[in-house]
């Protein structure tokens, strides 16, 4: 199967780097760019692509208002590029239901894998800082939300399976940790977002760090 990928950053020589690397990767296609969050809404209903690599700080319509049409329409996953900066854009924008975030200097094998898992409805999170990120976003949202109503029809499974992702550890990693094949991890995060109401795993990640849900 072959990733469809549009490519949204207002910095045209970034924007071609990207589209570069992608463009010669197996089993991923780049089937349009735009210059900002408006033409990238646009492009996405047209041409349909399974990722949108987004940009956050954008003129006009900002890749926050973007992600958040982007995954209202269910028209594509999200996923964010930005500056390690740790930012209340780039915690927004996982709020509005990114499927996760890369740093601009991310190398191109990292990309391109982080692309494929995306599609394939894996969240991602850079390995190494994942962890600190998750807990920044949350500690930079203020005073912790109110818990959904939902988090009481989780069963003791699905709360482990939440405390997991709010640690930022992969299906593979979650697998392991609960003794679980990973189809059944996936079935479980699917489970837990759908009772959540939430877009993403990282959605539910930080819902877990504000809920004091996160595992050790």
């Amino acid at each position: 199967m072959t990733v469809k990928v549009l490519v949204a950053d207002d910095h045209g020589a970034i924007r071609a780097g990207l589209v570069l690397i992608l463009g010669n990767a197996e089993g991923i296609e780049v089937v349009g760019e735009a210059a900002d969050g408006a033409a990238a809404v646009r492009q996405a209903r047209a041409l349909r692509p399974d990722v949108v690599l987004m940009d956050v700080r954008m003129p006009g319509t900002d890749g926050i208002t973007a992600t958040r049409e982007l995954v209202a329409e269910g028209l594509a996953q999200v996923l964010v590029l930005t500056t390690f900066d740790l930012d209340e854009y780039v915690h927004a924008a996982l709020r509005a239901g990114a499927a996760g975030f890369l740093l601009k200097s991310v190398e191109a094998p990292r990309l391109v894998e982080a692309v494929k898992l995306v599609a394939a409805g894996e969240g991602v999170l850079a390995p190494q800082v994942t962890r600190k990120l998750i807990t920044a976003f949350a500690q930079s949202a203020g005073k912790p939300v109110t818990a959904p109503a939902g988090l009481d029809d989780l069963t003791d499974r699905e709360r482990e399976v939440l405390g997991c992702l709010g640690a930022g550890l992969s299906n593979a990693e979650i697998g392991s940790r609960l003794h679980i094949g990973e189809t059944t991890v996936k079935t479980h995060v699917s489970r837990v977002l759908t009772k959540l109401d939430l877009r993403s795993r990282v959605q539910a990640a930080i819902l877990a760090q504000e809920a004091g849900l996160a595992l050790d």
